[in-house]
């Protein structure tokens, strides 16, 4: 369970150290959570009749501060792993993502993947004096059939809770969600959320015969 002394520790071990540090793969998730109790326990002290009103100032600068922490060991993180990728398509070596987090897995292939087209449509052809081309990816168009795939792989879901910006298992950035806010997510992502009690599936009645 996270606690702001937690968070402050993360922080300064990621600060000290050159390396990824190992954090639970539910990190994320966790600190949404804490965030959202936080500002639960911030509104009942805010309430007129709480005995602990006197309290909501202090709570108040400890979520300023939470944030500020996490934002801070956010981008020391995403800094590191930056830098990786551009030392791992220099020396065309592709790391085996040690300590990374699934999403922080996705950020750093998909910076690699990036810098690799770049530097080969640039600088290797340059060096062969060739012209520069950038490969640029496909994408295919939409028919009837994928809009049916995506269907059946896909949830409509209800937000229980507020939920942060997040990667879905389709690599695509979905969010941040209010609580009752509604939308359609990859198949497996959808079953995550519900299973944590983050929101529940809607049912879609199919209007074709």
């Amino acid at each position: 369970m996270l606690t702001f002394e937690t968070l402050f520790e993360l922080l300064r071990k990621e600060k000290i150290n050159p390396e990824l540090q190992k954090l639970d793969e539910e990190f994320f998730d966790q600190t949404s959570q804490y965030l959202e109790e936080k500002k639960a326990v911030l509104k009942t002290e805010q309430s007129s009749d709480s005995i602990f009103s006197s309290d909501s100032k202090k709570t108040q600068l400890q979520l300023e501060n939470a944030r500020k922490i996490i934002k801070e060991f956010y981008e020391k993180r995403e800094n590191k792993i930056v830098n990786l990728a551009m030392l791992s398509s220099r020396a065309n070596i592709k790391e085996s993502g040690t300590n990374m987090l699934p999403e922080e897995k996705r950020l750093y292939n998909e910076v690699l993947e990036l810098l690799d087209n770049y530097r080969k449509g640039i600088l290797h052809n340059v060096l062969i004096s060739k012209k520069v081309v950038i490969k640029q990816k496909e994408v295919a168009p939409k028919d009837i059939k994928t809009e049916q795939s995506e269907s059946e792989n896909g949830r409509m879901v209800r937000f229980l809770h507020s939920v942060p910006k997040f990667v879905a298992d389709d690599l695509n950035i979905y969010g941040p969600f209010e609580q009752e806010d509604m939308s359609f997510l990859p198949k497996k992502t959808a079953e995550l959320l519900i299973t944590r009690k983050r929101a529940e599936e809607i049912q879609i009645e199919n209007s074709k015969k």
